[in-house]
């Protein structure tokens, strides 16, 4: 693949929601955020390093409108995919009222392997979902035509506390780590994690702030508009850009760059 495809305005993504989870550093310094290595087997970003969080399900699109039927649908199910996928993939529980043990949450985690879907989670544990817990950060949605587009809804959460427990559960993701946004990027730089333009760029932007509370002011700062990058012709050299009215220090990037930076596709 040496170029990038041509965009197509009638293609509908998949959805999908990614959650941006902080914790407190340990040392003090600017506070965590949560990264997942994906299986190289993966067709969509294998190998590279991204945010918690998958596709968005017809159960949590059937849970969304049972317990929020005046809520927008798509923003709710996505946050349901969330807090499920966050669960699933890292054990770390995420958007409830209730004060939950370690154990629970262990157990709660073996269910939604089970079932597939956070509903019986939720029915067996009383929990309740606290959606303001997830607080919408981006959306992302590259209009071209290929078996993998995704319509990624990003929300922002904090834990509120040091240093954390994760276990990966190994089906899609090698290897789960904390780090602040600015050293995820140098270590993108320094060639020792793989990271995706959208990656990137949310990593450059969070990078702005401390800790959660002032990511969380500018995103409430920032109405999430949908992002669509685009190749730009017209200088030295195609660039693939964003708006520049997002709240994104940096919204272009040579094409050559990103292309050489794709994570290898797995063989068919």
């Amino acid at each position: 693949m040496n170029k990038w495809p041509e965009p197509d305005p009638d293609v509908v993504g998949i959805p999908a929601s990614t959650v941006i989870v902080y914790r407190h550093s340990p040392d003090d310094g600017p506070a965590h955020i949560l990264m997942v290595i994906r299986s190289q087997a993966m067709r969509f970003a294998g190998g590279a390093a991204v945010f918690p969080g998958g596709k968005v399900d017809p159960a949590d699109f059937d849970l969304a409108r049972a317990l929020f039927p005046d809520h927008d649908a798509e923003d709710v199910a996505a946050r349901i995919a969330g807090v499920r996928e966050m669960l699933e993939e890292t054990g770390l529980l995420i958007g409830v009222r209730q004060s939950v043990s370690p154990d629970e949450v262990a157990r709660a985690r073996e269910l939604v392997h089970q079932e597939k879907a956070l509903a019986p989670v939720l029915e067996q544990f009383g929990w309740e979902l606290d959606l303001d817990a997830l607080v919408p950060f981006a959306r992302w949605h590259p209009k071209v035509k290929s078996p993998k587009i995704f319509d990624a809804r990003f929300y922002l959460a904090d834990l509120g506390t040091g240093n954390v427990e994760i276990a990966i559960d190994e089906t899609e993701n090698t290897h789960l780590f904390w780090v602040s946004a600015a050293e995820a990027l140098a270590m993108a730089d320094r060639g020792e994690v793989t990271i995706i333009f959208p990656t990137r760029r949310n990593l450059e932007r969070l990078a702005q702030f401390a800790d959660y509370a002032e990511a969380r002011v500018h995103a409430l700062d920032h109405p999430v508009r949908m992002i669509t990058p685009w190749v730009d012709d017209s200088g030295a050299e195609p660039m693939l850009r964003i708006p520049d009215d997002l709240g994104y220090p940096v919204t272009a990037e040579p094409l050559a760059d990103i292309m050489r930076a794709l994570p290898p596709m797995p063989s068919a």
